[in-house]
């Protein structure tokens, strides 16, 4: 079984890692990948080779899938998908675990993404869609603070803003339609709601939806959730602030009429369907959604997952059922960045050998110099820890992240906090 990973960070090493540890005996190929990755064929024995192409020279992987005569890709990155590799790979006859660039749609447009929920009556936050400031903010003074602005368009999980004052809203409006920060776009303009969030993943094939176990994630930067939204400081699993019949409720009035209005519309899914949901006193409703494995919440879903995640992306691509079954512990995983992230970060910071903690270490932004590993992005290293309690697993989180720990490298003191006070 040869499988190709499309990616270079923590969640993609965390797909490597599981799938390696497959039944199938596969040897992974990860493109690029990163030199932290490695550590996949110590840990589980499988054959891993780094590709040196980019995750969006489609057309090189592509062929690069053809020549090594590859089995199953699986893809990452957001951007990838909004490439169309998965169009690309199917008409060379390549099975893709990922969905089509019109079916991502539903990560990398917001606007499609209100317009379906609204179409289709899926519960989310009542919004607006602008394309110039003029306009945008005769609604904000109308809607007044708080309130959500979404830049309309990928951003890297940055191109959100929860406006708690006009101030903060305006300075959003004009960062995304003025200056055009994220490149020249529309915002979607979103009632403020309020509630604990969750991250729900789902592997999707057309109408079948098989749910995964929920995580919480932290995007701000600094303790007590402080600081700029960032692409997620830490995770963990289970979240126990959501009671088990919200999250049924979710997968039967979200995930799947969600599912079933892409068929509906034309650009049918298969690949995984994150839902960013949160419990609203309505009950839960999208915040955003994902057209793949989120980040960080992948890095502590997967090894809670019992079952051969390889074999489930096969059986669900072949429409066979598909029963999850999870370990009973917690996981909680800590992101260690580098110092200014997500602003103008140190770069090229000295890493400390993730196989010298007994802790699961995820390499996010990692490469190798003279033989020893060497920060190379803004969050860098995710360590996960586990036990029988969340209090536990985050205990145990934070010793591995003392061991990793550098005077460059800052992290929060405090994830899971709303589940372990």
């Amino acid at each position: 079984m040869r499988i190709l990973v499309i990616g270079r960070g923590g969640r993609e090493h965390a797909i490597a890692w599981k799938m390696a540890q497959s039944a199938l005996k596969p040897e992974l190929f990860i493109a690029p990948g990163n030199a932290g990755m490695r550590t996949v064929t110590e840990q589980t024995g499988a054959p891993v080779t780094l590709v040196n192409i980019d995750e969006n020279a489609t057309e090189a992987l592509r062929d690069f899938a053809l020549e090594k005569g590859i089995d199953l890709t699986v893809v990452g990155p957001e951007a990838a998908l909004a490439n169309d590799i998965a169009t690309v790979f199917a008409a060379a006859g390549l099975r893709i675990f990922a969905p089509t660039a019109a079916a991502a749609r539903i990560e990398s447009s917001k606007e499609f993404a209100k317009d379906l929920m609204q179409k289709y009556h899926i519960p989310t936050a009542e919004y607006r869609t602008f394309d110039n400031y003029d306009s945008a903010k005769s609604y904000l003074d109308e809607q007044g603070a708080p309130i959500v602005i979404k830049y309309d368009g990928l951003a890297a999980g940055k191109g959100v803003v929860v406006a708690m004052t006009a101030k903060e809203a305006d300075e959003a409006l004009r960062d995304m339609l003025l200056d055009n920060h994220f490149g020249k776009g529309k915002v979607v303009m979103e009632e403020f709601l309020q509630g604990p969030e969750f991250s729900l993943l789902t592997l999707v094939n057309g109408e079948q939806v098989v749910p995964l176990v929920i995580a919480q994630d932290h995007k701000r930067a600094y303790d007590g959730d402080r600081g700029p939204n960032t692409g997620g400081m830490g995770a963990y699993s289970p979240v126990p602030v959501i009671p088990q019949a919200q999250i049924d409720w979710a997968v039967e009035h979200i995930m799947r009429p969600t599912a079933k209005a892409l068929i509906a519309e034309g650009c049918p899914f298969c690949g995984v369907l994150y839902g960013g949901l949160m419990l609203t006193k309505d009950g839960p409703k999208v915040i955003e959604f994902n057209a793949r494995f989120g980040d960080p919440e992948t890095e502590v879903v997967l090894p809670k997952l019992k079952n051969d995640l390889t074999q489930m992306i096969l059986n669900v691509l072949d429409n066979k059922k598909v029963t999850p079954e999870f370990h009973p512990d917690a996981f909680l995983g800590v992101v260690l960045a580098a110092k200014g992230y997500p602003g103008s970060y140190v770069k090229n910071i000295p890493l400390n050998n993730p196989a010298s903690v007994s802790q699961q270490v995820f390499c996010m932004g990692v490469k190798e110099e003279d033989g020893k590993l060497h920060s190379n992005g803004g969050r860098v290293l995710f360590v996960v820890g586990r036990g029988k309690t969340l209090k536990e697993a985050q205990e145990d989180a934070y010793q591995g992240v003392e061991k990793m720990a550098h005077p460059d490298l800052f992290y929060r003191n405090d994830i899971g906090w709303q589940a372990t006070r």
